[in-house]
């Protein structure tokens, strides 16, 4: 490796390592600046809380046991639901990259069901499918999948003109130019869109559990609305920010890895 390859890494890591420093700055200064307002009354602290009630509301929860079954709960309902939609999202972009005029068919039925406000079929998804984990997946799986299909076929079809020209000119057929071209060409949406699939994932969990469920975080966050507990709320949400920050950071890895080779 050269001395200016090596000054090169050295860089970028120093430039990570400033940023990171800059996340927790902004981080611990939030933290800090809530509680100070808080502690001081300048805010409210039973309609704001602080960072001091949320750390005391989660060593409470953590000593119930419920809690893990809640966290439990969201967890699974997060990981089913984001696998589902990525995969089906995948296997139907293919499918219309493969056969055109599907595509055509069903694009006016994908912007419809897009615009379709989600909330507001909720309550149908609770009558067909009952109040259990089923009616939460398939919540989440309206709001993650179109956006996720789309993402990842808008990438396929802006592949590099030029390359597809190649390929043409050497009579690869569709299945090679997908497999050698088009899906390592469209690496970047598609983490784009594993990266939105998962976002999406949590916020139709969470509703689907608003609507329906009996367990996980969503359930704790509406009970602590509907007894006024703020605390809970907060502690909740401060939860949900955890946990998606646990889930996006092998993606975000993966995404540095994968781009970097290409």
């Amino acid at each position: 490796m050269s001395p200016n390859q090596i000054a090169y890494l050295k860089k970028i890591k120093r430039d990570n390592l400033l940023i990171l420093l800059t996340q927790i700055i902004i981080i611990i200064s939030f933290l800090l600046t809530w509680e100070f307002l808080s502690k001081y009354n300048i805010i409210n602290s039973f309609i704001f809380s602080s960072p001091s009630k949320i750390i005391k509301t989660l060593i409470s929860l953590i000593s119930n046991h419920n809690f893990f079954n809640h966290l439990y709960t969201t967890t699974k309902e997060v990981l089913i639901s984001f696998s589902l939609g990525f995969i089906i999202s995948l296997i139907i972009s293919i499918l219309f990259y493969l056969v055109k005029p599907i595509y055509k068919v069903f694009d006016p039925f994908i912007t419809m069901l897009n615009s379709l406000p989600k909330v507001a079929i909720g309550p149908l998804i609770l009558i067909w499918c009952g109040a259990n984990i089923k009616s939460v997946i398939i919540m989440a799986l309206l709001i993650n999948l179109i956006v996720s299909l789309v993402t990842i076929y808008t990438g396929m079809i802006n592949v590099n003109k030029n390359h597809l020209l190649l390929f043409k000119s050497f009579k690869a057929s569709k299945l090679q130019t997908l497999y050698y071209l088009i899906i390592p060409s469209s690496l970047s949406s598609i983490i784009s869109s594993i990266k939105l699939n998962l976002s999406l994932s949590f916020i139709g969990v969470i509703m689907g559990e608003f609507l329906v469920s009996k367990e996980g975080i969503g359930y704790l966050i509406i009970y602590g609305t509907q007894v006024f507990n703020l605390d809970l709320v907060l502690t909740g949400v401060a939860v949900l920010i955890i946990l998606s920050y646990i889930f996006y950071k092998p993606i975000a890895i993966l995404e540095s890895k994968m781009l970097t080779r290409t």
